[in-house]
Parts: C-alpha cells; sequence; structure tokens
C-alpha cells in the first residue's frame, strides 16, 4: 500500500469518526507510532484522535498502559494476551472510543520458530465492550515492509470498529 493509499485510509477513518463523534488512540510496539502518524498526518485530525502510547519496552507495556507482568511473564511481548491487555489498557488511559494495539516482531532478527520474524497480533476494544483480535503472519518481507502492512491492518480494524461493525 502506497502512502497516498495510506493517507485515504486514515481520512475515510477519520471522517467516520467525526461523524459518529469518538475519538481514537492508539497503543503500538513494533510500528513506533506510524499508526498514530498516519492519523495526524491528515489536517484536521486532533478533533479525533485523542493520543498515541508507543510501548516498545515491556516496561513501557506495564507503565504506560497497565499491561501485568506476569502476562508479559507468561505469553511474551507478541502474543494475543499481550495485545488486548494494550488495547484495554490504552482505553482505560485515554478518553477513546476506540482504540487499536499492534506488537510483532518486524526483523530482520529476533523471531523463533514458535515466533516468526513478520508475525504481529492486533486487538482492538471499544468502550462499548466489543473487541477483536487478528494474527498476522507477513513472513520476512522486510522490516519496512511488515511495519507498513501493520498500520494498513491497523487503520482497517479501526475503521470497522468505529463504524460500529464486529469483526
Amino acid at each position: 500500500m502506497s502512502e497516498a493509499d495510506l493517507s485515504k485510509r486514515a481520512t475515510r477513518l477519520l471522517d467516520v469518526c467525526r461523524a459518529r463523534k469518538i475519538k481514537l488512540a492508539t497503543a503500538e510496539s513494533c510500528t513506533g507510532g506510524l499508526v498514530a502518524a498516519a492519523l495526524t498526518e491528515i489536517a484536521g485530525s486532533s478533533d479525533v484522535f485523542d493520543r498515541g502510547f508507543v510501548t516498545y519496552s515491556n516496561a513501557a507495556k506495564e507503565k504506560m498502559l497497565g499491561v501485568s507482568a506476569d502476562i508479559l511473564k507468561r505469553f511474551g511481548a507478541v502474543s494475543r494476551e499481550t495485545a488486548d491487555a494494550m488495547a484495554q489498557g490504552a482505553l482505560a488511559h485515554s478518553d477513546a472510543a476506540v482504540t487499536v494495539a499492534v506488537t510483532g516482531i518486524a526483523g530482520p532478527g529476533g523471531g523463533s520458530a514458535k515466533k516468526p520474524v513478520g508475525l504481529v497480533h492486533f486487538a482492538a476494544a471499544t468502550r462499548d465492550g466489543r473487541s477483536v483480535h487478528r494474527e498476522k503472519r507477513f513472513g520476512k518481507i522486510g522490516r519496512r515492509r511488515v511495519r507498513l502492512r501493520s498500520v494498513e491492518e491497523a487503520l482497517a480494524i479501526l475503521h470497522l470498529l468505529a463504524e460500529g461493525g464486529r469483526v
């Protein structure tokens, strides 16, 4: 997906949120703030985008989002459980109605047989109790491409939940 395509997707998402009068927040690890950057690249996004948490380290996940040390120890930073806790933590620590969390292994190193390079977990949560988890295995497509594909996926999940849909 090109930068122009990401911009269009972000603009559409912001328009939906404006129409529904809801705010967004992000909790990012492997994307390092790229989801928030895609949203805030759009002029006027401040009326919809509440805040972004870049929680690259486990300590940041614990301190900023309230992810428990037990979850991180038992399941690891790259797991469904951690992504879910990140999304819930972003809800708890923001004024957003919809949040998305991204945690994964962008590469080129850091992978294992169980958690290969290109594995990314996405979680989203809403104030009305809806939540979603998606696991993607992008493969060894390069660090930048894993991160950009992750932004694309995160925006798509946010859009669906912002429209009131179930995933």
